[in-house]
């Protein structure tokens, strides 16, 4: 088993703390299914999609980082679950205090797996909504943990006026407003009606945000989601889109049963 992140760094007053959602995406994509299949899809003798070029390391982006210990397994265990170790991961979330947090978990994790090596390849934690300051087709593998919760809003977003990376948060830069700080930690599990508004959000952003040839993405959601309908719409983007659920909690009923779908782009 691969050793679970540290986050006892973290003030979770301020960040989301992982909780069973979180760790269902670790032990998913740690699976013997997952890493064979991340293993083959972005193998660096892999050739891409109607194309002789060899697999370049894939972009991984988790959107909605959190504490960082989805971003800190997939950095420091790459070569376990991709098969190479040259692979680039970015983190983005709208909590300023999210985005310092996860640079730490990221550090530290790849210090313990790497023994100080800094041969990792964390890009940096950008605080931005959504995809909206990424690139577009330029994510290889996207992993999104949502505000799943229905609510009766999604409290307003909060401005942010460039793409702002690590150097927004610094230690400088955390004077807090306790009401605006309430709201980012709310951002993190307030999911609207049916707790899709977010999700719905990021759906609609998928197709320009994914890589074209090999792009794919794991979202999670609760049973209140309707992912079956979910999956019946990502379906009708076209025969170049497949879905499959590759992961459950161990939950059998509730609305909170959680589900993992694969969003796969070129399978």
């Amino acid at each position: 088993m691969l050793p679970t992140p540290s986050t006892t760094h973290v003030d979770f007053d301020l960040v989301y703390e992982p909780a069973e959602d979180s760790f269902l995406l670790l032990d998913t994509l740690s699976s013997t299914a997952e890493t064979s299949f991340l293993k083959q899809r972005f193998s660096p003798g892999s050739r891409l999609a109607n194309n002789d070029k060899l697999s370049p390391p894939p972009l991984v982006v988790e959107v909605g980082t959190g504490s960082g210990i989805v971003l800190a397994f997939l950095t420091a265990q790459a070569h376990s679950l991709f098969g190479r170790s040259d692979i680039l991961t970015l983190g983005v979330d709208i909590n300023k205090h999210a985005c310092k947090a996860s640079i730490q978990t990221v550090e530290e994790a790849c210090q313990d797996v790497l023994r100080g090596t800094n041969s990792y390849s964390l890009l940096t934690s950008v605080n931005g909504d959504l995809t909206s300051a990424i690139r577009p087709g330029s994510v290889d593998v996207l992993v999104f943990n949502p505000p799943y919760v229905p609510t009766l809003n999604v409290p307003h977003l909060p401005v942010v006026s460039s793409i702002s990376t690590a150097a927004y948060c610094t230690n400088e830069n955390t004077n807090t407003n306790l009401d605006a700080d309430s709201d980012l930690l709310s951002l993190s599990y307030a999911g609207g009606a049916d707790g899709m508004e977010v999700t719905n959000r990021l759906l609609e952003q998928l197709p320009s945000a994914l890589n074209v040839d090999r792009g794919i993405a794991y979202i999670l959601l609760c049973k209140q989601n309707n992912p079956e309908e979910v999956a019946q719409r990502i379906g009708q983007w076209g025969t170049e889109w497949k879905v499959d659920v590759v992961g459950r909690s161990g939950k059998q009923g509730g609305w909170e049963r959680l589900s993992i779908l694969r969003i796969c782009r070129g399978c």
